[in-house]
């Protein structure tokens, strides 16, 4: 049966900042709900907005957070914990810049590091509950992606050992995770192991179909891929449980293609864009997502190389709700149905 869509939502991280009202929960929620969101998705890497280990801690303090929300308008949707997720999992080639995602006191020791990011989703995975949410969104983290394209050749069995080593960090955290029944969306994303349809798949098979491995579909990173973003929805649409709103564009020319050739946002070939001002079709994802049932959060992720975060937020939550479909019960042509009658039936068909 299809589900109605809820929203529109906004995912909070690319907006905090130092100056109010975007430096503490109670500011930015009051502002989100403000401009017409009805949700909120909370990072969890940035205690002015939210302290995940004290609300590992406090069932208080959890209410508190619930309360404050609540006093604005909004509901949470989900926490996220992107950055210790990818904290999980790191190739030696991105050691150094992703050091700046972990506590100072862990920056240069890879292995403290990882310890940190585990125990974080874990802690993640009981306050999801405490909050009353049942999915939470992050990313896998990334062994194998430097080695993308197959240029030196990969050894034989590199990338095999990459996802097996990738499923034996993520088990156990997912584990917890189906303890406290709630789901983990990954948002599938070029930099992480899991960044289309083959490498999720890849994934789900060495977690052997873990429960609680599931999607946070964004469409933006798979039109950059040029990947059929509406026919992902109906291949994997029973493990999309979050979604990313984002827009974007791909224009490529005589210099630069897919991988945009080192350029800067701006000067891209693919680049992101606020909502409406790229490429993405976002009718044909909203009737896709309605048609099989989705009835979780639409959720802004502002990114765009032009248009300022506030700008875009502003133009989300109205373009958001205009997509949400208001689904029927009903079918157009009921009017001219009738009483179904077995002899009548039998008549139509020459078969009486």
């Amino acid at each position: 049966m299809p589900g109605k869509i809820k929203g529109p939502a906004l995912f909070l991280a690319q907006f905090a900042g130092d100056e109010p009202p975007f430096n503490s929960l109670e500011s930015i929620v009051g502002w989100a709900a403000g401009l017409g969101y009805k949700g909120v998705q909370i990072p969890t890497f940035d205690a002015r907005l939210f302290d995940l280990d004290k609300a590992a801690q406090s069932d208080t303090y959890c209410q508190e957070v619930q309360g404050v929300c609540a006093d604005a308008g909004v509901e949470i949707t989900e926490i996220s914990t992107h950055l210790q997720g990818q904290l999980v999992a790191v190739n030696p080639a991105y050691d150094v810049a992703f050091d700046a995602f972990a506590p100072k006191s862990l920056q240069g020791n890879s292995t403290a590091r990882t310890q940190w990011a585990t125990e974080q989703l874990k802690k993640a995975a009981k306050v999801s509950r405490r909050l009353g949410l049942d999915t939470s969104v992050s990313f896998t983290g990334s062994l194998a992606f430097p080695f993308l394209y197959p240029w030196p050749q990969r050894p034989a069995g590199l990338i095999d050992e990459a996802f097996a080593e990738l499923a034996r960090r993520w088990r156990p955290i997912l584990d917890v995770y189906e303890e406290h029944g709630v789901d983990v969306g990954f948002e599938i994303h070029p930099g992480e192991d899991v960044f289309d349809g083959a490498t999720f798949e890849m994934f789900l098979d060495a977690l052997d179909q873990h429960n609680r491995c599931r999607i946070n579909y964004d469409p933006s990173h798979f039109l950059l891929q040029q990947l059929d973003y509406l026919a992902f929805i109906d291949i994997y649409h029973e493990r999309i449980c979050a979604f990313h709103v984002k827009d974007a564009e791909f224009n490529p020319d005589g210099r630069q293609g897919v991988y945009s050739g080192y350029q800067p946002w701006i000067s891209r070939a693919g680049r992101f864009r606020s909502l409406g001002d790229g490429q993405v079709d976002f009718a044909g994802i909203f009737s896709r997502l309605a048609t099989h049932g989705y009835d979780s959060w639409a959720v802004l992720e502002w990114e765009c190389c032009l248009k300022s975060p506030e700008q875009g937020a502003i133009e989300g939550a109205p373009f958001i709700s205009r997509h949400i479909i208001d689904v029927t019960d009903k079918a157009f042509d009921d009017f001219a149905g009738g009483d179904t009658d077995a002899g009548r039936i039998k008549a139509m068909l020459g078969t009486a």
